[in-house]
């Protein structure tokens, strides 16, 4: 995906279909609605709302109840995906959490804690440091909470003729030993180290670079690599090989969605089941060209192995699943940047050679999500761009969405306060107050539509600059599509296309200049511990915002009463700069110069000052401000008639994570 290709991130200029984006009755959300749900250490959790899905036909509301079927059955696969001992690690904690009568309340509470940190992180890894967290009992202590929990009738993990003293003790590096597994992602491992070796994730067991040198992968994608008797093993990701229980669910209710599907959406779910069922990487690229080519469809899903950033090499996918419907308000808007794709692409600062002609087939929509599971949720992006396959985008194109119900609840979880405390002056405090909602959106729409649908590759990469750039990759191709947004920003384009007014332009540009610097100071806030960044969104930022620093006069960096602030002082140099990095880290990308990208990032990207980040936790925490968030779904509920038909589908919001994750592993609190 580029979520972000995929992440942060044209349409199509044809008429859709008759009646499938006719405008829904718009809905005004309470002005009293809750979305702000609990502090969780350093992360919120927050309520995602879904308004429009009451006002759908019944034939669009009973599809997405089969696709929130298939959404929901596959979860487990990312949690073991992300680490092998991730499945048994949350049996034990929700079998505490559900037979409490006899635990310790204080070893209780702590419990609670990290399991909530657990389901929001899928496991004992913070999503943005990729570094491992642990339970602040003792070993003892969890141990007397697990024979209790056992006592209340819990049921645990145990293998065959496993005394439960034996699991606990099997299980305790995982929950208390910070150098056991210490990070489920290392790209920067040091002089010497594997990235494979030092990653914790399950996607290669017992594998190093140097073993796979040589070998030849038939399913890059979808498997899982392993050692085996000293031979390389592609355990492939389909039915009748690894995750078969899951992905014969997750078939099972494709299967079921497809009456329903428009005949575009129909003939891609088609082609996805079979993708399952063989698991070729054929019928991938056929599944990918059709869900590309149903253009028009109100309601969609993206479900499968789709985003490659836990993979520190840049190739396996982590499973996902979105299930959305068009708001047709946002999506005419966000349209029109994707109808002149090609106006873009004529007028991108990088060499000719790389700009492509003809660009068609760019789909962009807003969309209301409905459930996102896997890699998606609980921590979601804001916007994506798929397929990721690059000769499927430059051939067939792309289809780029914004998470509307998303960007909102964001932007109404986020304290004021928290802008003022970074921002130099009163007056940037008050644009970001006023403006940043719109130019996040906007940036992100240019990130999806034209930044991520952009440019051309060097025919010898064969189609795959992800092979070239290995582990380099997705951190350079969200920067791409990050710089493909600051620079249009300015451009009297968006005021000739309605996108703004023109008498808003200049304070929109500058409350996004001037975000976009504070946010590579802010995000610090994130990485409590280390002194380098493995997240590769945040990679992207922190090495925009430092080249502009040491090759431009666009930003400049300031103290004031023991406070660092990082302040865009010119908005014309920030462009300009903008304009020649991005021409360079479109020739790396289109080259596939692999030595370039990590000069680059290791220079302006990875490492950074301890003082400065421990100075931002300070700041942050007097604020009470969360350093990431978790959503809890929307939950839906099918309404049958007595033959099984469903006559209605009704949605509701749990309002608690805890309440959610357990109804997801059938244990209800």
């Amino acid at each position: 995906m580029a979520v972000s290709a995929g992440c942060n991130q044209g349409t199509d200029a044809n008429t859709p279909a008759t009646d499938s984006l006719k405008p829904a009755a718009v809905v005004t959300a309470p002005a009293d609605r809750q979305y702000l749900l609990e502090r969780v250490d350093d992360a919120a959790v927050v309520q995602l709302y879904a308004d429009g899905f009451d006002q759908l036909p019944l034939r669009e509301k009973t599809l997405i109840w089969h696709l929130y079927q298939a959404a929901v059955a596959g979860r487990d696969i990312f949690y073991d995906q992300r680490y092998v001992h991730n499945l048994e690690m949350r049996d034990v904690l929700e079998e505490i959490i559900t037979h409490p009568e006899n635990v310790d309340p204080q070893t209780l509470t702590e419990v609670q804690r990290y399991t909530k940190l657990f389901w929001i992180n899928t496991g004992p890894y913070n999503n943005l440091t990729a570094r491992k967290f642990v339970l602040k009992c003792t070993p003892d202590a969890f141990a007397a909470a697990v024979a209790a929990a056992e006592k209340d009738g819990a049921r645990f993990p145990l293998k065959a003729d496993e005394p439960l003293a034996a699991l606990v003790k099997r299980l305790q590096p995982m929950f208390f030993d910070l150098t056991v597994d210490p990070i489920v992602t290392n790209k920067t491992p040091g002089a010497g180290n594997d990235i494979l070796a030092s990653s914790a994730n399950n996607l290669h067991v017992g594998v190093t670079m140097k073993d796979i040198a040589g070998f030849k992968e038939q399913y890059p994608l979808n498997s899982r690599l392993v050692k085996q008797n000293g031979k390389i093993v592609e355990e492939v990701y389909r039915v009748g090989g690894k995750y078969d229980a899951q992905i014969r669910k997750i078939v099972g209710h494709l299967e079921a969605a497809v009456p329903f599907a428009t005949e575009p959406m129909a003939k891609a779910l088609k082609a996805l089941v079979k993708f399952y069922q063989t698991g070729e990487t054929a019928d991938r690229a056929a599944y990918d060209i059709a869900w590309v080519e149903d253009k028009d469809s109100p309601v969609d899903t993206m479900n499968g192995f789709i985003e490659v950033y836990m993979d520190a090499r840049g190739m396996k996918g982590s499973w996902e699943a979105l299930v959305f419907y068009v708001n047709p308000e946002k999506t005419a808007e966000i349209r029109k940047l994707a109808a002149d794709a090609q106006w873009f692409e004529d007028r991108m600062p990088w060499d000719a050679k790389y700009r492509k002609q003809g660009v068609t087939g760019i789909t962009a929509n807003a969309i209301d999500v409905v459930v996102e599971a896997g890699d998606s949720a609980p921590i979601t992006p804001v916007g994506i761009n798929l397929p990721n396959d690059q000769e499927i985008r430059e051939k067939y194109g792309s289809k780029s969405v914004s998470l509307s119900n998303v960007n909102d609840a964001y932007d109404r979880s986020t304290s004021a306060e928290f802008r003022r405390e970074f921002a130099w002056t009163p007056e940037e405090a008050a644009r970001a107050e006023q403006w940043s909602s719109v130019a996040g959106e906007l940036t992100t729409n240019m990130h999806e539509v034209i930044g991520h649908a952009s440019g051309k590759i060097s025919e010898r990469l064969k189609g795959s600059p992800q092979t070239a750039l290995k582990e380099q990759y997705s951190a350079l191709e969200e920067s791409r599509a990050d710089l493909v947004a600051l620079y249009f920003l300015p451009d009297p384009k968006l005021v000739e296309l309605g996108l703004v007014e023109a008498k808003d332009h200049n304070e929109i540009v500058l409350a996004e200049y001037e975000g976009y610097t504070r946010n590579a100071l802010v995000q610090l806030r994130r990485i409590r511990e280390g002194t380098q960044i493995e997240e590769d969104h945040m990679r992207n930022r922190q090495m925009i915002v430092r080249w502009l620093m040491s090759n431009s006069k666009a930003i400049d960096v300031r103290e004031r009463e023991g406070k660092t602030f990082f302040v865009m002082i010119d908005a014309k140099a920030f462009q300009e700069g903008v304009g020649r990095l991005l021409a360079e880290v479109q020739r790396i990308k289109a080259e596939g110069d692999y030595e370039a990208a990590v000069k680059m990032f290791e220079t302006y990207g990875v490492h950074f000052d301890a003082r400065l980040r421990d100075e931002v936790v300070v700041r942050v925490d007097r604020l009470k401000m969360p350093s990431y968030t978790g959503f809890v779904q929307p939950r839906l509920t099918a309404v049958t008639a007595a033959d099984g038909r469903v006559t209605d589908v009704k949605i509701s919001y749990p309002m608690d994570l805890a309440t959610q994750m357990l109804e997801y592993s059938g244990r209800r609190k």
